[in-house]
């Protein structure tokens, strides 16, 4: 997998965190992961199609997606709740599209698809058989990774 993909996926986020909660983000470690990704409380998986195909799936701790509704609504929430998955999906469809923008300076011409939003007590996501590229992501309000199985 090329280094502009994951440039492009860390820039993106970096953007909507700055922007949309005020939040700087540090890049943690990068690695690949076999077979399938072990799970956090609320997952994203994004589509994406054109000159490379595959998902693009967002890991987030519980606390730290109450804490990104809070800081964008301003209410206080306790609960993963309609409201509070329609948000986070929205926050990564934002990186989603503004990825896909960057990549286009590429040279790479790709669109994404809706979000679809994970909630519960599931271990793990395979999407692929082949290795999936792992982001980890620090900011003051968590931890969360970025998940690439993207294939040109």
């Amino acid at each position: 997998m090329k280094a502009e993909y994951v440039n492009s996926f860390y820039q993106a986020t970096n953007s909507v965190f700055e922007m949309m909660l005020d939040v700087q983000t540090e890049r943690g470690a990068l690695r690949l992961q076999e077979d399938s990704l072990p799970s956090k409380d609320v997952g994203v998986i994004i589509g994406v199609t054109g000159d490379f195909k595959g998902s693009v799936f967002f890991n987030f701790p519980k606390e730290m997606v109450l804490e990104m509704v809070r800081i964008m609504s301003g209410m206080e929430v306790s609960e993963v709740d309609s409201f509070v998955s329609s948000a986070v999906g929205e926050v990564a469809n934002i990186i989603g599209g503004n990825a896909m923008t960057i990549l286009a300076g590429y040279n790479y011409t790709c669109d994404i698809a809706t979000p679809q939003v994970l909630l519960g007590d599931y271990k793990s996501v395979a999407l692929t058989n082949e290795k999936i590229l792992v982001l980890t992501l620090i900011t003051p309000i968590g931890e969360f990774e970025i998940a690439l199985f993207l294939k040109e």
